[in-house]
């Protein structure tokens, strides 16, 4: 009622009792064509007249609020992966948004539809972007994806606390190249492995929808992929909202070149089932601009913009955007995690313990980072850091060295480049609070029983007119280093309270002097991250960067930033190196005394550099262990440099500063043992074999140092477990771009030779002993084991079940994860787990015969053990049924890219639209094979549907198709004439002189620049 006493009428769209399809149905119909297709860029105008506020899609959040200042930094999402705990995931999502909830309400620049999880498998350790997703196996994957956008939706049937984005739509493993190379993805690898990892996290409701990736699969750019119709829309019956990666809708003619216009690949993208288009950040006029030019040539209408705003506005909907009032406080409480309101967390067995039996900051404060008690660096938060630590830790070997204890280690040495860092990746938030290992090992055991080195080598620069120095900073007004931070946030990420859209914008200083040269030099620090890649810091503190200006100063707090400007290389020239600088690529000269970076263009040679070594990081390293009862070396990779986004990894090496860090420690004090705190696996076989404890964390977050203390000395007992194969080489892999699992043996699943650390590998100070295994088949697969801690700890144990099938008719993964469970025992503790999973989960796959997810009869192996190769249980399962059918090729024919096997092919687009075509790798021989095709009482000819494009087709270039049987016989060679494109049809027919009868493998031998679609047969 108004004051008046007259009846107040709202909108349907504000009306929170009608269903969300009314309302969005009535907010669109007071949408005008310009308002609605301005919504279409991510960043969305307000509409005034409707009160309507602005909506930008996406932020980033894969573990912590991202880019928009100081909040919770959790373990890396690899780390997570390695907690093998869904119920840990899903109270780390519950976190994370309830923070962009409480950031928000300060902060409007803080989005609610957040780009997260990565869900893309960690099929080769050598990814740029390893660090973002949570395993190479689809099972683990799905499960830990589920959990964690389950906790960012919120349980609210309706509303939706954040609204979750799964990344990156398909089949993106590569940094290389990523915006032109094309992932070709054969049927079965498409459905029992890519997208497996999104289509659990889509039906259990929690996702918002998906961001297509850079790459193409099988030619075809994400952005335009069929797949989102035709698979992702078939999961649920939500309304999933695709938001493209950012400048992807550009490269669709920019760099792809699929499309001629961009009116053309917009149109495209939007009929292929893009929603909101990430281009030209907050530019939205080009997208507007191609959409409004799109409409005017009908390659698309109304109708088309209407259906991806409709899915837009729904998502805000259950955003609560469009409520009049905020019904929805929870989203703004106390921000308590669930059954932990004094900060306390929940158990797997489900009691409640403190994590280290107290609550709270480092330094002791309670409450949000401003006071106002919202859900922002509460207790709760801070100990759910510090368990998601703990448990992400992984015992990679141990020869009794571990667990230290406190009264046995009178002296620690803590050693290495890792050991006083806390790092950061692209897609961490602030810092608000810092533990390294040093720190936290140094509280626990007091200062003067820590000796510490940091391993790097102390050196210096000298030029034909002097030596390379460092100004003395605070004479032009800088603050000493070890002052603290002043306005900055707490680790000079920038103000405290302001937070950047786009950190990639970020300039670098310029308001402090370049290095000079002169007659005094500098001592800095040089650290060898691999590859030739040098850092150089100051005694400061400060690293070397460049800004804008080209000028060389000691100004960055850390190395990062969309292109790292901190990283350097030493070539050798003349009796010297030159240095370039690799943000640049130019090289370093000294310019009117000071030291600036030539553009790389220009033509100049760099100044010739003498480097005098002042000492060898592995002469202070062995020093320090030799003062020590025991050694910890922290070795790994700084996130930003090495391995990352838009950058790949060459090898799996260890940096060899690094090698010889651990080896020096280990000369020194055989008592040393070796931390990995990495972003992906190394081929670390020598130190395996050398040292008496080997273990690895991904990079642990706000919490890391005390994490791994509580674990070094017994605190806690490691239970981490491998996300994925660390494998002894780089040669153990196949090609980066080979996304063909099946053939090139890859991952646990295919892999035949002996890995350096199986897939599920983790080692702990108790022992687990595994009872009998019972299988039975109910509405599912039900799977019983009982396992006891038979060892002197309490602890966790990680029961991981397999499922195998012997002598499968097609080559089936050697084992694969169908579930597993984390649970904690007691000292002498039993437990008896159940575990029911759907039989075509646990035992199917995808026939390429006939279209379909099928499982063959036939006897399976199910297994239970502590990891891939440690299985200590096993039962059988026989499923009944009639044999496989055979292909029906008289009826049905073949679709070429439905082969069983091939060599030579890579799977291309057969149309712009849909569908697939194989061609031969490089134009030159392809083979193709088909088991079990039916020609029933004879097949009399052959047609061949392919495509030649004419330009390509040189003078007297045959292309030809060839059909044989397995005993040699030639059924016919089909020649393929020039066609007037790559997507121009035609269908050559060919009689079989020799009708093929019966059940009979077929091959097909492809040569030259031709596309196959598919070949048919009649009798």
């Amino acid at each position: 009622m108004s004051d008046d006493g007259g009846l107040i009428t709202r909108p349907p769209f504000r009306d929170t009792r009608l269903p969300v399809r009314t309302r969005v149905a009535d907010l669109l119909t007071r949408l005008t064509l310009d308002e609605r297709i301005a919504m279409l860029h991510q960043f969305a105008p307000g509409v005034e007249r409707l009160g309507l506020a602005p909506f930008r899609t996406g932020q980033e959040a894969l573990h912590g609020v991202a880019w928009m200042g100081p909040a919770t930094v959790f373990p890396q999402a690899v780390g997570l992966g390695a907690t093998w705990n869904p119920e840990l995931v899903r109270r780390v999502g519950e976190a994370v948004g309830r923070e962009a909830r409480a950031m928000r309400a300060r902060d409007p620049r803080v989005g609610l539809n957040v780009w997260s999880p990565t869900v893309n498998l960690l099929r080769d350790p050598r990814w740029g972007r390893n660090e973002e997703g949570y395993a190479e196996d689809p099972c683990l994957t799905s499960v830990l994806a589920t959990a964690y956008t389950r906790g960012l939706r919120g349980d609210h049937p309706e509303r939706w606390r954040t609204a979750p984005v799964l990344k990156h739509w398909l089949a993106h493993n590569n940094e290389t190249d990523r915006d032109t190379t094309s992932s070709s993805v054969r049927p079965r690898v498409l459905h029992e492995y890519d997208l497996a990892a999104f289509r659990g996290a889509v039906r259990a409701g929690a996702v918002a929808g998906v961001m297509p990736a850079y790459n193409l699969v099988n030619g075809r750019p994400n952005h335009v992929s069929p797949y989102l119709r035709e698979q992702l829309r078939t999961w649920t019956d939500q309304e999933l909202v695709v938001c493209s990666d950012a400048g992807a809708p550009s490269n669709l003619v920019d760099s792809e070149h699929y499309f001629d216009t961009h009116e053309e690949a917009i149109a495209a993208a939007l009929l292929a089932g893009v929603d909101s288009f990430t281009d030209h950040d907050q530019d939205a006029s080009k997208t507007i601009a191609r959409v409004r030019g799109a409409l005017e040539r009908g390659l698309i209408n109304a109708s088309t913009v209407d259906t991806a705003v409709r899915r837009l506005l729904t998502m805000r909907c259950a955003l609560g955007e469009f409520d009049e009032c905020d019904e929805f406080d929870e989203f703004d409480g106390p921000g308590q995690l669930d059954g932990a309101a004094d900060g306390s967390v929940e158990s797997v067995d489900g009691s409640v313990e403190s994590v280290d039996g107290s609550v709270g900051s480092v330094d002791g404060s309670v409450g949000s980072a401003d006071g106002t008690g919202g859900a922002f660096d509460t207790p709760a938060h801070r100990a759910l850091a510090l368990e998601a630590a703990e448990q992400a830790v992984v015992l990679l070997a141990n020869d009794r060295l571990l667990p230290l204890s406190d009264s046995g280690v009178r002296t620690l040495a803590v050693v290495g480049p890792l050991a006083d860092e806390c790092k950061l990746d692209w897609y961490s938030g602030s810092l608000i609070r810092r533990s390294s290992p040093r720190e936290a090992l140094a509280e626990r055991l007091g200062a003067d029983r820590v000796v510490f080195a940091e391993g790097l080598d102390t050196v210096r620069l000298r030029t034909a007119a002097g030596w390379v120095r460092v100004p003395d900073a605070t004479a032009e007004g800088e603050r000493p280093a070890d002052e603290g931070p002043t306005d900055e946030g707490p680790t000079g990420e920038g103000p405290a309270d302001e937070g950047s859209l786009n950190p990639a914008h970020a300039a670098g200083r310029t308001d402090l002097p370049p290095l000079t040269v002169g007659d005094t030099p500098t001592d800095l620090s040089l650290a060898d991250w691999g590859g030739g890649v040098l850092t150089l810091r100051a005694p400061s503190g400060r690293y070397l960067t460049v800004a804008d200006d080209g000028f060389v100063r000691a100004a960055a707090e850390r190395p990062g930033g969309w292109v790292v400007q901190e990283t350097f290389t030493l070539e050798a020239h003349r009796d010297g190196h030159l240095l370039r600088h690799m943000g640049t690529g130019g090289y370093v000269c000294v310019a009117a005394g000071a030291l600036k970076v030539a553009e790389r263009d220009s033509g100049a040679e760099g100044t010739v550099f003498r480097l005098e070594v002042v000492e060898r990081g592995e002469d202070a390293v062995a020093r320090a262990a030799a003062r020590a009862d025991a050694v910890v070396v922290v070795a790994g990779n700084d996130p930003h440099i090495g391995g990352r986004e838009t950058e790949d990894r060459t090898t799996l090496a260890l940096p060899a500063q690094q090698e010889r860090l651990w080896r020096a420690a280990h000369a020194a004090n055989p008592r040393t043992a070796l931390v990995l705190t990495s972003s992906y696996p190394y081929a670390v076989g020598e130190a395996a074999d050398a040292l008496p404890a080997l273990l690895w964390t991904a990079h642990g977050g706000q919490a890391a140092g005390t994490a791994l203390a509580r674990v070094l000395f017994g605190d806690v007992s490691p239970a981490g477990r491998l996300p994925q194969t660390w494998y002894a080489s780089h040669d153990d892999l196949p090609d980066l771009l080979d996304y063909d699992i099946i053939a090139s043996r890859a991952t646990y699943l295919y892999f035949d030779g002996t890995p350096l650390f199986p897939f599920g590998h983790g080692l702990s100070y108790t022992d687990f002993g595994y009872g009998e295994l019972s299988v039975r088949r109910e509405a599912g697969l039900t799977v019983e084991c009982e396992i006891t801690n038979s060892g002197p700890y309490d602890g966790d144990e990680v029961v991981q079940i397999y499922a195998s099938a012997p002598g499968s008719r097609v080559p089936l993964p050697h084992r694969r994860l169908i579930a597993h469970r984390r649970v904690r025992l007691r000292r002498g503790e039993r437990a008896r787990l159940l575990f029911t999973v759907p039989v075509e989960d646990a035992l199917g796959f995808w026939d390429v015969a006939h279209g379909r997810w099928t499982v063959d009869p036939g006897t399976y192996e199910i297994h239970a053990g502590a990891s891939s190769a440690d299985l200590r249980a096993t039962a059988t399962v026989t499923v009944e049924g009639p044999p496989p059918a055979p292909r029906p090729v008289l009826r049905c024919g073949l679709e070429a890219a439905d082969y069983d096997a091939a060599d030579g092919i890579v799977l291309v687009d057969r149309t712009k639209v849909r569908g697939d075509a194989v061609a031969c790798r490089d134009d030159a021989v392809g083979r193709l094979l088909f088991r079990a095709c039916d020609f029933g009482t004879g097949a009399t000819s052959m047609t061949v549907e392919a495509a030649r494009d004419a330009a390509a087709a040189g003078a007297g270039d045959d292309a030809t198709v060839e059909a044989h049987l397995a005993d040699g016989t030639t059924l016919a060679t089909v020649a393929v004439p020039p066609t007037g494109g790559r997507y121009a049809y035609t269908t050559v027919r060919a009689a079989l002189p020799t009708p093929p009868t019966g059940v009979q493998d077929l091959h097909i031998t492809l040569r030259g620049g031709l596309r196959l679609a598919r070949l048919g047969f009649s009798g």
